[in-house]
């Protein structure tokens, strides 16, 4: 299985996100990264976010980002589940 890519932004650190890339950094089922710019000024200013394998994963608070990053390398899995499923039955 592949492990999702949690990306994040050094300039959103502001928001506390720091703290969540750290614990996330310990979980082995997921691979963490920090760039010093993701090129989402908007978002990074506003509020905490990450990419999530590519998807912007928004939020008001650090620990809500915490669940939707969950939420979704949940999802994503999910469709990729039944993607394979699909393309099994071809």
């Amino acid at each position: 299985m592949i492990k999702p890519m949690i990306e994040f932004c050094a300039s959103n650190m502001h928001h506390g996100t720091d703290e969540l890339m750290q614990e996330l950094e310990l979980d082995d089922s997921v691979d963490v990264i920090e760039y010093g710019c993701l090129g989402n000024c908007g978002e990074c200013y506003a509020r905490p976010y990450a990419l999530v394998d590519g998807t912007i994963v928004g939020a008001d608070s650090v620990e809500e980002l915490s669940e939707r990053i969950r939420e979704a390398i949940k999802r994503q899995q999910a469709d990729r589940d039944a993607l394979d499923k699909l393309l099994d039955d071809l």
